[in-house]
């Protein structure tokens, strides 16, 4: 085939007939990606977008021109994670070596549904992520696969558990005499919920547990909730512990919801998608006490560790339960002694985001990955200081991440006024400073997020935010 009505650069000849085509677009992509990088610390966190049509398909293909020009005005427009004034979300600036990473892959477009199809990615995966394991604390025995986010790794860890404690593998949940249930805290992920509701359980088969004053799920809630289930003819199977909750990051006391869930027959699973991280840093990772007692574990190195999006595992201390209680076979598949990682994953095809993580990781090294961790903790501390120092702030409870939720309580407004205080300096922040905290609601109130995440904040960052803060807050009172 002589593909002539394409243009030049369309694809890669593989015989090299259209080099110098091909070095044209991607060193103009490139230099656009550096130049847009290299700025963003000047660029909105959050822009307004401009109205934009994206449906029309034209009958031949742009000029390269044009086409950068809208590409210039799709990033314009974009969400902007890479200014360290963007403290809002559990979304990082990427690696430079992920992103590259990121583009290797997609070139060499391998599928991860089998080792035929993914030789080296196949293979790495189960190598690098048996390193994760024995880094949470797991044996030999132990396993996983990576997946497209959180929430598929959430599901796939609480399918293995329902399949493994229920046997409904084969027969499903017909013959049941019960509801099966889940126990979680009540500001745990609601990709729970989405499993319970994929799983055919509902979500109300996730059973909330209070939390404490630091979100941190109740231990005596936990056991009154358990015995509670029992005597209303339910099933628990499961207990979900959060390590890093989505607003106030807080970790769950893992080794005592352990104990809870041994002594009642429970498998534990822990969503450590942000405070997995911690594992890196022999300084905080007691934080995660108890993970390695876990039956399965979620991990999202596309948060902490800053791979480009997206970068998730699951991790098994058995993975003989990925083989007996999950792995559905596929007869067009060449059989070998290495397991087809389609066959044990949610998902079949799949991009082989091994690269990215393993390339970051071999450039980064383990020194670097924790002194990005300790250098995000000491911006949370500095925030925190920040915080105390001012009698019109509140934290939500002491945080066992670099993530600070917080807001403004002023005493001259009646308590019914704060939320919307609240939201006019979210507002004056992004507006007048470009600075972007979040506005999650929490316990019934409105509070401001900061996710100390970027390593190119710095002390004086936060110490500019607060004194826009306190500028706020005395202009606001003098009107």
């Amino acid at each position: 085939m002589k593909p002539s009505f394409l243009p030049k650069n369309a694809f890669i000849d593989p015989n090299g007939q259209n080099i110098k085509e091909i070095s044209i677009l991607v060193d103009q992509i490139v230099k656009f990606v550096i130049e847009h990088g290299s700025s963003a610390g000047n660029h909105r966190t959050l822009p307004s977008p401009e109205s934009s049509h994206y449906g029309d398909i034209p009958e031949t293909g742009i000029e390269l021109e044009e086409l950068l020009k809208k590409l210039q005005a799709i990033v314009k427009n974009s969400m902007n994670p890479l200014s360290p004034n963007y403290m809002g979300h559990m979304d990082s600036i990427p690696t430079l070596m992920s992103c590259l990473g990121e583009f290797v892959s997609t070139s060499v477009n391998n599928n991860m549904l089998s080792l035929e199809m993914s030789p080296v990615f196949s293979k790495m995966e189960v190598q690098l992520l048996d390193t994760f394991a024995r880094m949470f604390g797991y044996d030999d025995n132990s396993g996983g696969v990576m997946t497209s986010g959180g929430s598929l790794a959430n599901l796939q860890a609480l399918a293995a558990a329902r399949n493994h404690q229920l046997k409904v593998k084969e027969s499903g949940l017909f013959g049941l005499s019960g509801q099966p249930v889940i126990f979680a805290s009540d500001v745990s992920h609601t990709s729970l919920h989405k499993a319970a509701m994929l799983l055919g359980l509902g979500i109300s088969s996730i059973v909330p547990v209070k939390s404490n004053s630091d979100s941190k799920m109740d231990l005596d809630d936990l056991k009154k909730k358990i015995s509670q289930a029992k005597n209303e003819g339910k099933i628990p199977f499961a207990i979900a512990a959060t390590a890093g909750t989505t607003v106030t990051g807080s970790i769950d006391p893992i080794r005592s919801i352990a104990d809870i869930a041994r002594e009642n027959g429970l498998w534990l699973h822990v969503d450590a998608a942000y405070g997995g991280a911690l594992i890196f840093s022999e300084a905080y990772r007691d934080k995660l006490n108890g993970i390695e007692m876990a039956d399965s574990i979620t991990f999202n190195p596309q948060k902490w560790m800053y791979i480009a999006k997206t970068c998730a595992m699951v991790l098994f201390k058995n993975r003989g339960v990925l083989e007996t209680d999950f792995r559905i076979s596929a007869p067009y598949m060449n059989e070998t002694d290495f397991t087809n990682l389609g066959e044990i994953n949610v998902q079949g095809t799949r991009h082989a985001d091994i690269l990215k993580l393993y390339l970051s990781l071999q450039h980064i090294g383990l020194k670097g990955y924790r002194e990005l961790l300790h250098e995000s903790l000491a911006l949370k501390d500095e925030f925190i200081k920040q915080v105390k120092q001012r009698h019109y702030l509140e934290l939500s409870g002491d945080p066992d991440t670099n993530v600070v939720c917080f807001r403004s309580i002023p005493q001259d407004l009646d308590e019914a006024q704060w939320d919307n205080w609240n939201l006019e300096l979210q507002q004056f922040l992004l507006n007048e400073e470009n600075v972007f905290f979040s506005l999650p609601a929490f316990k019934g109130s409105r509070w401001l997020r900061a996710v100390l995440l970027n390593p190119f904040i710095s002390n004086t960052h936060i110490e500019r935010v607060f004194e826009k803060i306190d500028g706020f807050y005395d202009q606001r009172l003098s009107l």
